[in-house]
Formats: C-alpha cells, structure tokens, sequence
C-alpha cells in the first residue's frame, strides 16, 4: 500500500474550506472570496482526491510537488522564514484551483502565482522604503529571495520587445486594436519570466509606432 501524508498548507486549506461548506450555510463562500455560485462540494471531491497518493504516470506540477518537498524540509530544519513564505504560496496555489475547479499541474500556472507573489513584494518593498519603514523593507526583501529562488532568470526589456514583434509577426497585429491578439500568446510565453506589467507597456509601446 503506497503510504502518504497530508502537507501541513494543504491540510489547513482543506480545514478552512470544510468549514464553510457541508457544516455550515454555503451562502458562507464569501468567507474565503470566492464566487457564490461556486459548486464547493464538487471541489471538495476533487480537493480529496488530490490530497490522497498519487497514480503512477499522473500529471503533477513538478514546481509544485518541490514546493511540498521543500516544505517538509523546513519543518525539519526549522527554517520559519522559507516555511512561511512556501506556505503562502501552496496556500494561494489552493485558492486558485478552487476558483478554477481544477488541480493547477502546469508549471507555468505556478510560475505565474509566484510572480505575482514576488511583483506584490516588490511594491511592498517600495511603499515601505517611501514610509520609511527599513524594518519591513528588510522582511519583504528577505522573502523576495526565496521567492526569487523559484522563478527563472527574469527578461530583459530588449529581450521582452524581441519576443514581442515575433508575436506581432505570427498574429499579423497592425495597430492598438490588435493588442487582444497579442497579449494572450506572449503572456502565455514569457509567464514566470517577465512582468505582466512591463509586457503590456513593451506590447502597447510597439502597436502605436
């Protein structure tokens, strides 16, 4: 029999989710901010089914199965830092696949939770430089390290306008009205590796040339 155990992120989800549906009224879904017309039972079968040991040959994340690894060995080290910071991860990859009703088992779906993690560090970094706060400057940097540990190289501008004019060239786009065209396709490709925001300024740059 194949043995397993619960990750201590996923259990505490599991637990928070439990608590607001079957035990409680469903109209509680806005508790966790997820639409209202969201099948929670369903979601918890499949949360179930996830939590359970994995069929030969299935199609997990490998991003995501290091993420729990890695978690394990927090615990053993006693890494509170690494441990928090995975944990807010796994936790807001949970978020998301309840939301989607599904299991997230694409690294590039990962990878775009941990870079919004780590774009929401970076703002925070600002905003408390400009309050003069060196104190949380300090704890958001230290976090955005071991976010940054998970995420590939970063892009250059140069190389983020490159991959743009070739999907500006694949998608024949002429002008701002084509930006819909655009930015899905490169989105996709440069998921993980640029910011969001930085490509849709490269994007609406080179339209309006």
């Amino acid at each position: 029999m194949v043995s397993w155990r619960r990750d201590a992120a996923e259990s505490s989800m599991r637990s928070q989710v439990l608590s607001v549906s079957g035990r409680k009224p469903l109209r509680n879904v806005k508790a966790l901010g997820l639409p209202e017309d969201i099948n929670l039972r369903s979601v918890i079968a499949k949360m179930e089914a996830g939590f359970g040991p994995k069929n030969q040959g299935s199609n997990v994340s490998m991003l995501k199965q290091k993420l729990a690894d890695d978690l394990k060995q927090t615990l053993r080290s006693e890494d509170r830092l690494r441990r928090s910071v995975i944990r807010l991860v796994m936790a807001a990859i949970k978020n998301a696949e309840i939301a989607r009703q599904t299991a997230l088992d694409d690294d590039a779906d990962i990878l775009g939770i941990i870079a919004k993690e780590a774009r929401q560090r970076r703002e925070s970094i600002e905003a408390f430089k400009q309050g003069n706060r060196p104190d949380l400057v300090a704890q958001e940097e230290a976090e955005l390290a071991v976010l940054n540990e998970y995420l590939p190289q970063q892009m250059s501008r140069e190389e983020i306008i490159q991959a743009a004019r070739r999907v500006i060239e694949e998608v024949g786009a002429q002008g701002p009205s084509d930006k819909g065209k655009v930015m899905p396709k490169l989105i996709a490709q440069l998921k993980g590796r640029a910011d969001g925001r930085e490509i849709n300024a490269v994007v609406t740059e080179l339209l309006t040339l």
